[in-house]
């Protein structure tokens, strides 16, 4: 199909289809790079099995020798109160287990990302973010885990109940301060500066009623060449982030046209209906664990030193459950943001009128993301559509809505754009 269009020009137009205009940009990814975007995104595939694998054989090993028994018992030393004994068994669990799945972390998040040049990173730096991440969970997870255990020892029956109201309640807080104080401590946030292309971004904004007082951009190329952009927070931390890589390495084009897409996850309520959803899952995940796991106990349960499901050493028992319910259930989480995705696509289309700027945005999400997979495939593996779905929405939009709509061609390298000057 793009022999159709063969010897002409970067830029050029000429007659209009959907289907030549899609094909276009699908064929500036090819040869090495395709194979490698396609390997990339495929091994992630059985990542996904071996994580959960090695997820339960962690889980395994801490009821095999009865470490988290023996975090129990040195909790119950201490304190009287069930709540603390909880609280320090959860954190003993959170950090040992941190350190024996290191070298799994370390070959999925560093050797693998750097082997396809995703990862811009040293080991040094990249492990400064790793214990940065461990310290946040280690103040957070405790705390969630010993509130879950308090629910499920005042109701043994119907604990995965309010226990997905107490996640809910700790998604909410952590959407509210997550851009203030999280995002900052991995990157600099700054305000974008005044010009033309902020003036687009908040002229859009305000046509949708989308607060535009606070447009920051984060500097995420010290760790990665990726290009990103969002729509953060609730109420009074409401803000507009772009990455430095967005800025640097795409056209003013893909950048509204991005940022159309980021506005319609605001408009369209995706972070509140996303939560529900996702609640709804997690719900489920918990009233499974709730009835599976008080079996493996009763069989189990004095092999391991764990009493009953209240127990907070039976947290091993729960990891367990949750991670094969969480491995099958991916599906069903990745449908929930795709379906999102999809709907604030058509939206930027709609705000942003940038087809062209949002099918090279699209084709340059393929350094990482598999840009033709197979129907199962998507529906199975995607979080977001595949690039090619997302330029054929492109196009089909701008046939819909641009007057003698031609084609246009690429410009050789374009995937490859570095960073320029401003």
């Amino acid at each position: 199909m793009f022999d159709l269009l063969a010897g002409t020009a970067p830029g050029v137009a000429t007659a209009f289809d959907v289907e030549t205009a899609t094909r276009v940009y699908l064929d500036t990814l090819q040869g090495a790079a395709r194979e490698s975007s396609d390997a990339y995104f495929e091994g992630g595939y059985w990542l996904i099995l071996f994580g959960t694998l090695f997820a339960v054989l962690v889980d395994w090993l801490f009821l095999k020798f009865r470490l988290t028994a023996s975090f129990r018992d040195l909790g119950e030393r201490f304190f009287k109160r069930p709540f603390m004994v909880t609280w320090l068994t959860a954190l003993l669990y959170a950090a040992v287990g941190w350190v024996i799945s290191l070298p799994w972390s370390i070959y999925t998040d560093f050797f693998r990302e750097k082997e396809y040049n995703l990862l811009d990173q040293t080991f040094g730096a990249w492990f400064a973010e790793g214990l940065i991440s461990l310290a946040i969970s280690l103040v957070v997870g405790p705390l969630l885990i010993a509130l879950i255990y308090s629910v499920i020892r005042r109701s043994p029956r119907r604990w995965w109940l309010w226990g997905t109201g107490v996640l809910g309640f700790f998604l909410l807080i952590g959407l509210l301060i997550a851009p203030v104080f999280i995002a900052p401590l991995f990157n600099s946030y700054t305000e974008m500066e005044d010009g033309p292309l902020r003036d687009r971004i908040v002229t859009m904004a305000n046509a949708y009623d989308v607060p535009a007082d606070n447009i920051y951009v984060f500097d995420q190329s010290k760790q990665h060449k990726r290009v990103s952009a969002n729509v953060s927070g609730i109420g009074p931390t409401i803000r507009i982030s772009l990455n430095d890589n967005l800025l640097e390495r795409t056209t003013e084009e893909e950048v509204v046209a991005v940022m159309g897409h980021e506005l319609g996850h605001y408009k369209l309520n995706h972070g509140w209906w996303r939560v529900i959803m996702m609640l709804i899952v997690i719900g489920l995940g918990l009233f499974v664990a709730s009835r599976a796991a008080p079996a493996l106990i009763a069989r189990y349960g004095e092999k391991w030193g764990v009493r009953d499901i209240g127990d907070p050493a039976s947290l091993p028992v729960l990891g367990i459950v949750l991670s094969v319910y969480f491995m099958l259930a991916t599906p069903a989480f990745n449908n929930i943001t795709r379906v999102q995705e999809n709907e604030a696509d058509a939206f930027g289309l709609e705000a942003a009128k940038e087809p062209d700027g949002f099918a090279r945005a699209a084709m340059r999400l393929s350094e990482y993301r598999k840009i033709e997979p197979g129907a199962v495939e998507e529906f199975l593996f995607f979080t977001h559509p595949s690039g090619e779905n997302r330029v054929r929405r492109s196009m089909q939009w701008k046939a819909d809505n641009v007057p003698d709509a031609q084609i246009l061609v690429p410009e050789e390298g374009y995937l490859d754009m570095e960073p320029v000057d401003e």
